[in-house]
């Protein structure tokens, strides 16, 4: 996460940058620590940079160190209403590159209108922890290779969970997929922290249109209602009409936005 105070600091000149380990940057002012950077590389390739500093001077040269010493491009994420941390990075050379919106999603059918929805004959919902973990790793490859030669997975709302290299599918018990006797057509995945997330919801392109996606959606807002959780959130990329229609159309409601800026 990117973070600044203002408060009165040093000056430019008497920071100093010091690279304390792979992927992290200390700022120091007389020996004191001032600011941190560091950097993630997301399960897509991409590698992203954050800043911790309290002052603009430590900002400004964490961000020109790290800028100078990894490849491009670079991204970071922030907080849309945090002018400050944003107009920071802008001052860096970061540009925007895309828009999220995040959404408050309730769970209650009678507010939703998602009360079992229909399925396609011959279509069924397994829930989480029931799915053939085979048959959800195709399909979860499948689907992420019709987004890749179309709009491109890095269109998707941004992931913040880990993969193994080659491996999409960490816990499989946090899935549930509409399937056939032959195989998966859609999952749906819902992680709970400190907040229950539908962090991914999509359907293989040929079985579109069919109810798949809202009969997903049903079970997992409806599986959520019954434990007792009154909301649910979600990301959705702001040029994504389709799914900003399908969340706003059950009652939704936008909440915050996430910048996602690039250094090219």
């Amino acid at each position: 996460m990117n973070t600044k105070l203002f408060t009165p600091g040093p000056s430019w000149n008497a920071v100093l940058i010091t690279r304390v380990a792979d992927g992290q940057w200390h700022a120091l002012d007389d020996d004191l620590v001032i600011g941190r950077g560091h950097t993630h590389h997301r399960s897509d390739g991409r590698m992203f940079v954050s800043v911790d500093a309290w002052h603009d001077a430590a900002f400004d040269r964490l961000a020109e160190a790290m800028s100078a010493a990894l490849p491009r491009p670079l991204y970071t994420v922030v907080d849309e209403a945090d002018m400050a941390v944003t107009d920071s990075w802008r001052r860096a050379g970061f540009t925007i590159r895309r828009r999220e919106w995040e959404y408050v999603v309730p769970t209650d059918p009678g507010i939703t209108g998602l009360e079992a929805p229909p399925l396609p004959k011959g279509v069924t919902i397994v829930p989480g922890g029931e799915v053939d973990e085979r048959a959800l790793r195709e399909v979860d490859r499948a689907i992420r290779a019709e987004v890749e030669a179309t709009v491109g997975w890095q269109s998707m709302p941004a992931e913040v969970i880990d993969h193994p290299k080659g491996d999409t599918i960490v816990d499989p018990s946090k899935y549930a997929v509409a399937a056939t006797p032959e195989r998966c057509l859609g999952l749906i995945r819902v992680v709970r922290v400190k907040r229950p997330r539908v962090g991914l919801v999509a359907v293989r392109a040929g079985e579109q249109r069919r109810g798949i996606g809202r009969a997903l959606l049903a079970h997992a807002l409806g599986t959520l209602h019954r434990s007792g959780c009154g909301a649910a959130w979600t990301e959705v990329h702001e040029s994504n009409r389709a799914a900003t229609a399908l969340f706003e159309g059950m009652g939704a409601q936008p909440v915050s936005s996430n910048l996602e800026l690039v250094l090219r």
